[in-house]
């Protein structure tokens, strides 16, 4: 399939990139590197929510540990918005997020836009990042997809 015949399907390709944020989010709750590994483009970069930009394998080797689920006790995804704009599409979304640290608990919101590339027939990630919001401009609970609480799937509302 050519690749403005394959754009030109928004429904399927929808379809698709909504399947690639679901696995993007489930790798990382799971710590499943082959799994994110495979829908990494090459020349991936990440930035974190700090500004730090990191390479791909120091990415993918963080992502090995990154979610301990005795540490991140609730995890959801909302407020997902797809752009296709050619072969580029950018998946943005929210996390909410709980850490339990001492017996403690802290809340907060992560916002991300990962960019994918469509490419010899696949959607891969050349970028991830990442940004935290501010509390004004958090997301409801209504546009939430997916909710993991200590690393296992609750529901997946998309």
């Amino acid at each position: 399939m050519q690749l403005a015949q394959r754009i030109n399907q928004a429904p399927e390709t929808m379809s698709e990139l909504r399947a690639l944020n679901a696995r993007f989010i489930h790798n990382f709750v799971t710590n499943d590197v082959p799994s994110h590994d495979a829908i990494l483009h090459p020349g991936f970069t990440g930035i974190m929510s700090n500004g730090m930009r990191i390479d791909r394998a120091s990415y993918l080797k963080r992502w090995a540990t990154a979610f301990d689920p005795k540490v991140i006790v609730y995890w959801d995804t909302r407020d997902e918005l797809i752009t296709i704009m050619g072969n580029i599409a950018l998946v943005r979304a929210t996390n909410k997020h709980t850490v339990r640290r001492d017996g403690k608990d802290a809340t907060g919101m992560t916002t991300y836009t990962d960019t994918y590339l469509f490419e010899n027939g696949a959607w891969k990630c050349i970028q991830a990042q990442l940004t935290p919001v501010a509390s004004e401009h958090q997301p409801a609970d209504d546009t939430i997809i997916s909710v993991y609480i200590e690393g296992r799937l609750q529901e997946r509302l998309s």
